[in-house]
């Protein structure tokens, strides 16, 4: 029987790979686990009433493109945060945006661009649901570095002129997972031109956008709109998971131009698996307030203190603008891990296991990342226990 080629070069998945490296190994501590981004603060408090008060939507097909509330809701949301005006068809309710940023490339990535095989731009290290989004659409996934020379940001700019030829969609997420680096306004400007004179979407992965030090991060709808730039050059995606402590909800959504997600709507009306009806009230209640949104950043804004205050000497620390991973410059990712995990008891993970290597560099494998999701005590203890053990001396 014959599998797929399309998938064959595919790495193993972070988190069974880091299974692989650490779980044959014993912890030299009370186990501490910072690798997986899932958010542990308090969810909004009237999630529980709200689900009660719609549980008889179970009995019910929801709506696949979101019910006419939920996308008023997050149309009201993004003109408040952005200044932006969109209408409900210009929207799409998702589950979460993994299954968002997967399918809107299958949706919206031509089979040519120029007569040749379309290229997909990837940050590189990034979020692996991109690259397998470009195997799926048969496009050539191009792995841009973003590191400290670039700012942490991919910088497309700098590539060739017959790869944007090809080009048709663009991956930017900002804030940066890993990095925590935040598009400006200017990197923005930038990569909307060049996708205007070269004709290719961006899909901008925002959905760390409501976790940051002081100032709001810009968003590319924010900035497409003031530049005038083609309606359908730049769909965003955001979700509930980090903003909200809700990643259990998987409620998230798209937004672009009405020809897009009139695409994205078709092929998830075929494909898709809509949110069910009484989490898209509960979704609904959520996107519309803000109370616990500022009480949930402020809880980071004292874990960017602490990190601060614990590596704030270590060579090379970068102190995230935003987002809730830290970046931490080592020697070797894997290496530093296990020592951590033997030495300690904290779990972590390796750089490389984000990051594609390119032309025999891999831009993670001097870095591993910790997820700053755990409470005050917890994190103190983690990141005081890492500090020690790697930089010790």
């Amino acid at each position: 029987m014959d599998f797929p080629e399309r998938f064959s070069n595919l790495p193993e998945y972070a988190f069974p790979r880091l299974r692989t490296l650490l779980d044959h190994l014993e912890p030299g501590g009370e186990p501490i686990v910072m690798t997986i981004g899932e958010p542990r603060h308090p969810m909004p408090p009237f999630v529980a009433d709200v689900l009660a008060a719609n549980i008889g939507g179970f009995a019910k097909y929801p709506p696949n493109d979101g019910s006419p509330e939920l996308l008023s809701a997050i149309a009201g949301w993004i003109s408040l945060r952005y200044g932006v005006s969109v209408t409900p068809d210009q929207i799409m309710a998702l589950n979460g945006t993994r299954e968002g940023l997967m399918n809107a490339a299958i949706a919206l990535c031509p089979e040519q661009k120029n007569g040749q095989r379309p290229v997909i731009l990837t940050p590189n290290p990034f979020y692996q649901v991109y690259a397998v989004a470009a195997l799926t659409c048969g496009a050539e996934p191009v792995y841009v570095a973003a590191d400290d020379a670039t700012g942490h940001l991919p910088d497309y700019t700098a590539l060739p002129g017959d790869v944007l030829d090809r080009t048709a969609i663009a991956y930017v997420c900002s804030p940066a997972n890993p990095q925590g680096a935040v598009a400006t306004e200017d990197y923005w400007r930038d990569l909307i031109a060049l996708a205007e004179k070269h004709d290719f979407r961006i899909f901008a992965d925002e959905c760390y956008s409501e976790i940051y030090r002081d100032t709001p991060p810009v968003g590319a709808l924010e900035v497409s709109s003031r530049m005038g730039a083609d309606p359908e050059r730049v769909v965003i995606f955001h979700s509930l998971s980090k903003r909200s402590n809700l990643p259990g909800l998987r409620s998230g959504f798209c937004a672009g131009g009405v020809k897009s997600i009139v695409r994205i709507r078709q092929l998830r009306a075929y494909a898709g698996a809509p949110l069910p009806l009484p989490l898209q009230r509960v979704a609904e209640k959520v996107w519309a307030d803000e109370v616990h949104v500022i009480e949930n950043r402020t809880l980071y804004q004292q874990k960017y203190r602490m990190a601060d205050r614990i590596f704030g000497n270590v060579p090379g620390y970068m102190a995230p603008q935003a987002g809730f991973f830290l970046w931490l410059p080592v020697e070797d990712g894997e290496a530093a891990t296990a020592k951590l995990w033997t030495e300690t008891g904290v779990r972590v993970l390796p750089g490389a296991y984000l990051s594609r290597e390119v032309g025999g560099h891999n831009p993670g494998r001097g870095f591993i990342r910790v997820a700053m999701v755990a409470g005050q005590e917890e994190m103190q203890r983690g990141l005081t226990a890492i500090r020690d053990c790697l930089y010790g001396d």
